[in-house]
Order: C-alpha cells, then structure tokens, then sequence
C-alpha cells in the first residue's frame, strides 16, 4: 500500500512515512496510490474490530495485524462509551453520531489518540525522536495534547490563536503537566497558525534539522482513523440503507473521511452536506468553484473559524483525475494573488462527488441551540449546532439522516450559557481540569521567533 503527493512530484511511501511525515516534499498531501476496497462492517462488529479490518487495509505491510490491533485497543481504551462513536436518535428518521467521548471531548480524539499510539510504537522501535508541530482553532490542540503528553520520542508545538479559542478549550492544551508538550498562543488568527505551520515544513533545512512532523488534519492518519466511524454508522443504520451525513467544516478532514469510506466501499451510497458558520471558503469553492483567500471572521463555533480549507485540495486532486500538475498550478496562483478559480475540467466533476453545503450564520446558530434543547432536552455545542440547524433546511429524503456532534456542550460553556441560559459543567471525568495549573506563552505572529523557541527546546533536552 503506497501513499502519493496530490501534487505528482514527490516518491510515493508506505503508510508510516505518509503519517510521520505529514505534508508530502512538494508540498502536496498524500492519498493512496489507489483506492481499497474493503469489507462493510457488520452489525455485529465491535469498534475495535471495524477499525483494526479498515487501517489494517491502509497500513498494507508497513504494519502487521498485530500491531494496528494493538494500536486500536489501547486508542480506544480511554473512551467512556463502549460504542466510541454511538448514535442517538434526535428526530423522524434522524441520528445524531456522538464524536465526543474521548478523553478531551471532541472528534478529534478518535484519530488523535491513535496517531499517539502509532509514533509511540514506531519511533520508539528507530530510536528516533521527532518534533511535532499543531495548529489549533480549538479542539485538535487539546487532542494532540492528550495524546502526546508524556510520550518518550516526541517533543508537542501547540500553536493556537490567542484569546480565540474557548477557554476550556484552551485548558485541555495548556493543563497537561507533561514536559514535552508546550503551548504557544500566536497572536493572529487560526489561518496565521497554520500558515506558520506551513512554513516550517516549507523549510527543507528546518524541517529536517529538528525531524518536524505535523498532525493537523492534512496528515494522512487523521483522514484513515476517521473513516471508521462513517462505517460503523453504516453498519448500525442497516448495511443497505442510505445515508445523509451532515458534517460541520472546517478543514473539511472530517467530510473528506466519509469520501474516503465511501471510495473503499464501506458506505452504501454517498451524500454529505458540508455544514460551515459564517467563514464560508468551502461553500464557495463547493458551488462556485472559487478559491478565494478571506480573513476569518469570530463566531460562535471558534473551530470553524477557517477560511482555507486545506482537506479540500484531496477533494480537488480526485475531480481532476489525480493529474497532480493541475492541483499544484491552480494551488500556485492562489499562493499568489489570493484567490484562483478552479480549471472547468475540475468544476463539473466537483458537483458529482457527492457533496453539497450550507452556510449557517452566528444568530441561527445560537438560536438552533435553543431549539435543540426545546425539542429534545439535551445541550449540544455551537459546532454541532450548525450542523443540527444546516438538517432542518435539508428538503425531505428517504434517506436516514446522521449528523455528526463534533464536541461536548461543556467545551463551550459561555456560548451555552449565552444561547440557552443553561450550564454546561464537565463530565465527572474532567472535572479536576480547572484545578490544574496552565503552562503556555503568548508569541508574535513570527516565524524567525517560534523556530528559534523549537531550536531552543531542543537543545535544552540535549
């Protein structure tokens, strides 16, 4: 199983080095040399064994079973529901898949947890030590954290935009303790974050000099991991029954995961809404074919306040039949005047893959909050909000509805409070967070700056 740059200039490589390396050479990201096809899961499979069939495919021989099994049982093992990703009925004929039962709420766990145990087994087996660099709009910081925090051959860079992330958001970053993870609140914005992420992989000299690896969603385990809870989905609606997945965006990882499963087989048809809040790049580039490069604007689902949705050049790379110079042309004019329109032969393809979108704004999301708690009972956080409120505009369909819930109600305790006049408290589980001492530093928007803060520590663990 080899792994290829959707920019066509790069050697392909094996699962690990796809994951350990994040961002392909030539500054593309990596997908499979073709596509699977795997096995459905049965209704009667057990988390575990749905997620060891499906990355067990993706690791070809990179990997043995033994040992992607042994990855899933100890990445699962600190989830407080026995299912992982259960589905709960929120309405005639529509679910909603509950992502938040990992140990920093959020669906970022369910791949970052795994991502965690593979680094662990794989630099420990090289004797290897690597630097791993994250951008955060919110809930991949604090994932990364949990994941990472203690690890014995990996030093954690959490960069998240300052006093732009909830604060107990920011508290599942900064509460750890563990030596290795350090938190730097960039003064700028989520995009600034990533930016800087970038640009260190950009530097070939840098990159190597510190063993920089990344795990923002553009890294291909992040993608492998969440393509299992789409099937295990499919297998709990009814193996032949379709699907309507409504999925709130950012980076478009999350919908492009439900793609991937999809492609390899394990979903019986495909249709996703991409659900985005008032940052809306990716409704654009959905319905218009538009690249266009906008500062992101606050609201409510901080998450989401994205305005270059990264996952969509994997999207872009399949519709225009994986020639990898289109995708690196068109990602060069954007690089330079801010905005590029996608080539005719990529723009018709774009519209039958499936995906459509549905742009929420700040007042609707706080009001369907309020809503959802009227008609069920039950909180739910402004990211899953804009996916619940994005459902009921949807016209009616034959097929079951699931709507993925992104977070817990609790990580976004002001925005409840503000929506519903409710409290949002911690799970018993974390709530011995605010007690706990936070550790990071606020830095410039400087790249120069934060390279020297990554040689630093570096050499201070020397």
């Amino acid at each position: 199983m080899k792994y290829v740059s959707t920019r066509g200039h790069s050697e392909p490589v094996d699962f690990v080095e796809a994951c350990l390396t994040g961002l392909a050479p030539d500054g593309g990201l990596y997908v499979p040399e073709s596509w699977p096809q795997i096995a459905p899961a049965k209704p009667n499979e057990s988390y575990i064994d749905v997620a060891t069939r499906i990355l067990n495919t993706f690791a070809g021989d990179a990997l043995s079973d033994e040992d992607v099994r042994g990855l899933c049982e100890r990445a699962y093992a600190s989830f407080s529901h026995h299912s992982v990703t259960p589905l709960t009925q929120c309405g005639p004929n529509t679910f909603m898949m509950e992502l938040h039962h990992g140990p920093t709420l959020a669906f970022k766990d369910v791949a970052m947890q795994f991502i965690g145990q593979l680094y662990d087994l794989v630099l420990g087996r090289r004797g290897q030590r690597m630097s791993v660099v994250c951008a955060t709009s919110g809930d991949t910081g604090g994932a990364a954290a949990a994941a990472f925090a203690g690890a014995a051959s990996v030093d954690l860079y959490i960069l998240h935009p300052h006093e732009r992330v909830s604060p107990v958001q920011r508290l599942f970053m900064t509460t750890t303790g563990a030596s290795n993870v350090h938190n730097l609140a960039v003064d700028g914005d989520f995009d600034d974050c990533q930016s800087l992420v970038k640009s260190m992989f950009a530097d070939k000299a840098f990159a190597a000099e510190v063993s920089l690896s990344g795990v923002n969603s553009i890294n291909w385990a992040r993608i492998a991991a969440q393509t299992v809870y789409y099937a295990a989905a499919q297998a709990a609606i009814g193996p032949d029954r379709p699907i309507r997945f409504v999925v709130p965006s950012g980076n478009m990882g999350d919908a492009f995961a439900g793609y991937v499963a999809a492609r390899c087989g394990l979903l019986s048809g495909f249709e996703l809404v991409c659900a985005v809040n008032e940052n809306k790049t990716l409704a654009t580039l959905l319905n218009d074919g538009l690249m266009q490069r906008e500062q992101a604007v606050a609201t409510p689902s901080p998450a989401m306040d994205i305005s270059v949705p990264s996952n969509f050049e994997r999207l872009f790379f399949e519709v225009a039949g994986r020639d990898g110079e289109t995708v690196r042309r068109t990602y060069d004019q954007y690089r330079q005047s801010g905005s590029a329109i996608l080539p005719d032969s990529v723009r018709g393809p774009l519209g039958c893959t499936g995906f459509s979108s549905a742009v929420i704004n700040n007042g609707d999301t706080l009001a369907e909050m309020r809503t959802f708690k009227q008609l069920t009972g039950a909180l739910i956080c402004p990211h899953t909000a804009v996916g619940t409120a994005a459902e009921r505009r949807l016209p009616p369909s034959e097929a079951t509805t699931v709507i993925l819930s992104t977070a817990h109600a609790a990580k976004f305790p002001e925005t409840v409070l503000e929506a519903t006049g409710d409290d949002a408290p911690l799970p018993k589980r974390c709530s011995e967070l605010k007690a706990r001492g936070e550790v990071y530093e606020r830095v410039a928007n400087d790249l120069k700056l934060i390279k020297d803060q990554i040689r630093g520590h570096m050499t201070a663990e020397a």
